[in-house]
């Protein structure tokens, strides 16, 4: 593996700047805390800044030689509601809030790599280091595009790194095109009439038109789209009822749909609507149907994956890369700048979960699980991964 030997030098105090991060998480739009120790890293490091983008996003500026061109390099700063159960020294200070998706060594690794960037500036043109909020629901990437980050940070294309656990420490995998789903939600509520449960004819009973409706809507993944064309439909929640002799006035469906092109949720939004609306009508009932469409699919640039795959293989070799990892249908906001500018997404293997320190829950060392703890062994790969993107992309000739 070959990693910056700087970098190698400075892990232990990467290691402090994540741990103190995970110690004090912040959910969306919440970053403060968590922003300034960027900023004041920065800062120290001799690297202007604009902050404020996104509420609470920060952008650093590294610029060397005449070149014109631009890189951005995007980390996710925020937590999530959980509670950690881990009891390390550095667990999570804040009740009910937790660093369970490894934000806090996603912020560190591109800390690590402006430290270098800003002393040995081997490249031609502007790095723009983007320490994204909200990834968590909040759409922060977005946020911040719409504050203007393309606009004042003019960068040819973009990228983008996550810890996966499962994956073998410090191998990396990515793949051209869809590589992660869109994220979206439903929320259906039937009204029907309400009615004694002794006397059902004289009411409209909306809970047996929900279950007809959800019966029916899986029949949108079986045979309304092309079988080699990936969706998912989960109904996740049904709320009807309080007691046990009475038919109630609604019944309500909620839920989430992932898809990996937009064609497809097209299409699924679409069946949705019109099953659950003439099932309704069917039995006498109404309906209410809501579909929110959160983050849409994240999609590889193939010439931008291309690239970065070589740079990943120049760090830890050819067998360390999967250059198909199969894509999942998690969501991620770093989407939206990938239909703005080209780039590509990849993941870092965080390991089984042998890393963690004494005193961690008993869990798995899965995302968004309360046993999670990032692998501080990929702070040294994932800053190299970074440093010598920007060298390979803006080459000092």
């Amino acid at each position: 593996m070959k990693l910056l030997d700087p970098i190698t030098e400075f892990q232990s105090e990467l290691q402090q700047i994540r741990r103190d991060i995970h110690a004090h998480p912040e959910l969306c739009f919440e970053e403060q805390r968590t922003a300034n120790v960027v900023a004041q890293k920065l800062t120290e490091w001799g690297i202007p800044i604009i902050r404020g983008m996104g509420i609470t996003g920060v952008v650093g500026m590294i610029s060397n030689g005449a070149g014109t061109r631009g890189i951005g390099l995007r980390a996710d700063m925020d937590a999530l509601p959980v509670q950690e159960i881990n009891s390390f020294p550095h667990a999570s200070k804040h009740a009910g809030k937790m660093h369970a998706c490894g934000h806090d060594g996603h912020v560190a690794m591109l800390l690590g790599a402006a430290r270098y960037l800003s002393k040995h500036r081997n490249f031609d043109g502007t790095v723009y280091l983007i320490f994204q909020p909200a990834e968590e629901g909040g759409g922060g990437a977005k946020k911040m595009m719409d504050d203007g980050l393309f606009s004042q940070c003019p960068m040819d294309a973009v990228f983008g790194m996550h810890n996966w656990p499962g994956i073998a420490t410090g191998t990396f995998g990515a793949t051209a095109g869809p590589m992660m789903a869109s994220s979206n939600e439903f929320e259906v509520v039937v009204r029907g009439k309400g009615a004694h449960a002794a006397q059902p004819h004289k009411g409209i009973d909306p809970i047996m038109v929900a279950i007809q409706i959800a019966q029916s809507w899986q029949t949108i993944v079986t045979r309304s789209k092309s079988p080699i064309d990936s969706a998912v439909l989960s109904i996740t929640q049904i709320h009807a009822g309080s007691a046990t002799n009475v038919i109630p006035d609604e019944a309500c469906l909620i839920g989430t749909v992932r898809t990996f092109t937009t064609d497809v949720l097209d299409l699924v939004e679409q069946r949705m609507r019109t099953i659950a609306e003439h099932t309704a009508q069917a039995f006498d009932a109404q309906v209410d149907f809501r579909f929110t469409r959160n983050y849409p699919p994240l999609v590889n640039h193939a010439k931008e994956t291309a690239f970065a795959i070589e740079v990943m293989k120049s760090i830890v070799g050819e067998n360390m890369v999967n250059t198909h990892v199969e894509p999942t249908m998690g969501a991620e906001d770093f989407a939206f700048m990938l239909q703005e500018k080209p780039g590509c997404y990849v993941f870092l293997g965080n390991g089984e979960g042998g890393h963690r320190d004494c005193g961690h829950g008993i869990g798995p060392c899965n995302l968004h699980n309360p046993s999670y703890d990032f692998n501080d062994q990929l702070l040294p790969i994932g800053a190299t991964y970074w440093v010598r993107l920007v060298e390979a992309y803006l080459p000092n000739t």
